[in-house]
């Protein structure tokens, strides 16, 4: 006789995520991966096929999220998610139309970041075993205040962005970026700093 799945809290779910936990198929912690993601299916789907107000909108983030969002956040449909409870956003956030986020393993959104049309941000890796494929490892994205991330482009999981950074149209970003700095290709790579004035 199988023993029945035992309940993992949204809360205890983000701290195992942190810890960057591995998440071995069948078990407890895989299952509610699935759980949650029908969560987020659920809410997405709401979104994203009728139109609603921008306060609806925040409304329906938060709900996703489990968490407030401020005012002054922004969100043009339809965005998508296969968990939706790890994601924090900080004030004056745009996500731009057609995003997908992995969130399972923590994506951070910093004050004043634009997220551009068609991003992809990824924090989840499979095993690189053939006979363990389906186990999976977290491992969270952090992106700085002011950083605009260009439309098309993906992040992997790991990496952290810098305040002030901009990664251009169509990049693929596998490594962290220091702040104030371009990046752009496949991989993406440094292109010049960015000047700022004292004014």
């Amino acid at each position: 006789m199988q023993s029945q799945e035992k309940e993992i809290t949204i809360d205890k779910f983000r701290k195992l995520m942190a810890e960057g936990v591995h998440v071995e198929l069948g078990s407890d912690l895989f299952l509610s991966f699935h759980k949650f993601s029908q969560n987020a299916l659920r809410i997405t789907h709401e979104l994203n096929n009728q139109y609603h107000t921008p306060d609806e909108i925040r409304k329906l983030f938060s709900k996703l999220i489990q968490n407030d969002v401020p005012d002054s956040f922004g969100l043009f449909p339809p965005f998508y998610t296969d968990c939706g409870i790890n994601i924090k956003v900080g004030k004056n956030v745009f996500i731009n139309a057609c995003c997908r986020f992995q969130d399972q393993g923590g994506i951070e959104i910093g004050d004043g970041v634009l997220i551009g049309h068609n991003v992809t941000i990824a924090t989840l890796n499979h095993d690189f075993h053939p006979e363990k494929r389906q186990n999976i490892t977290p491992k969270s994205v952090k992106i700085g205040k002011n950083a605009w991330i260009g439309s098309d482009s993906t992040i992997l999981p790991g990496v952290k962005i810098g305040n002030g950074a901009i990664v251009g149209a169509g990049s693929v970003v596998t490594k962290s970026i220091p702040e104030n700095t371009i990046v752009a290709g496949n991989p993406a790579r440094i292109i010049r700093k960015i000047e700022l004035n004292s004014k």
